[in-house]
């Protein structure tokens, strides 16, 4: 090969020989309103873990003597009707609601997904079936749903994540079916298909890693929303049962205190607002990086 040759043939720029993961990463951390969520959710994601260690006092200890005391240099974010220490009893929260979500989530990818498959590869009878189901369930609201099925279970942060879990499920079964349908007709599935490979591995091998990128975007999105569910049962007595802590039954205690101690209310709502916020920002991220058509 000739020097000319050598200096016409073209440079592959470094960029081009990234792995996808590597580029979305890239794209994701361009994103300063995703990375912001993404900071302050691990923000509560280590007070959750740490909170033995965080936290100033127990959570659960009473003493009528701090009964409604607004913040001091003692406690920051003051105390609760019983005396507790509300910035104790807002770190340990953050364990109930992040679990919440996480396992509620789980739960609805664990059921949505195989459905999903099943119903957008297979098609006819099957995928009838189970679209009809998926949209009586969609039929009704999502909070609706949940609160009648943790009401049917039993009061319990356990039974709580198992109403939100089924009630997400569709959402889905849904998306699920969406993305079979569409990647399903594309080359390398039909070359799969043509060389002898049977259905399951097809669907599991080819046609689901594929669509694992919506249903990463659509989780994050969703534990958000399991996230407001569990505080919405914790705060009707669904969820969370006292004494221990929950954002959702914390502000069900402060709501008869809002005009003698309003921070019962501000801290534990605030808490609420910025994981969901942080959530919902990292998922809108997660959407722009994961999309191939973004360069």
């Amino acid at each position: 090969m000739t020097d000319a040759v050598v200096a016409a043939t073209p440079v592959t720029d470094a960029g081009e020989l990234d792995s996808p993961a590597r580029r979305a990463r890239r794209r994701l951390f361009k994103r300063k309103a995703a990375v912001a969520g993404l900071v302050v959710l691990v923000v509560f994601i280590l007070l959750a873990l740490l909170s033995p260690l965080m936290v100033p006092y127990d959570p659960l200890a009473t003493s009528w003597s701090l009964v409604r005391k607004p913040p001091t240099a003692a406690h920051w974010f003051g105390t609760d009707e019983l005396g507790r220490d509300i910035l104790s009893r807002v770190i340990y929260g953050a364990r109930a609601s992040l679990l919440a979500g996480l396992i509620s989530v789980a739960i609805a990818l664990g059921i949505g997904v195989p459905l999903g498959l099943l119903a957008g590869y297979r098609g006819g009878f099957v995928d009838a079936l189970i679209s009809r189901i998926t949209d009586a369930m969609l039929a009704c609201p999502f909070l609706i749903l949940a609160i009648a099925l943790a009401a049917f279970l039993g009061p319990s942060l356990g039974n709580a994540m198992i109403a939100i879990g089924i009630t997400a499920t569709p959402v889905f079964i849904r998306l699920t079916r969406g993305q079979v349908l569409s990647v399903k007709a594309e080359d390398y599935v039909e070359a799969a298909r043509a060389l002898g490979n049977p259905p399951w591995r097809i669907a599991v091998s080819h046609i689901l890693p594929n669509i694992l990128p919506a249903l990463l975007v659509q989780a994050t999105l969703s534990i958000a929303a399991a996230i407001i569910a569990e505080a919405a049962l914790s705060f009707l007595g669904l969820g969370q049962q006292p004494p221990s802590p929950s954002w959702g039954s914390m502000l069900n205690a402060a709501q008869r205190f809002l005009t003698q101690a309003p921070w019962m209310a501000i801290w534990p709502g605030l808490a609420i607002f910025l994981v969901v916020l942080s959530l919902n920002l990292l998922g809108d991220g997660l959407r722009d990086a994961l999309d191939p058509r973004q360069r």
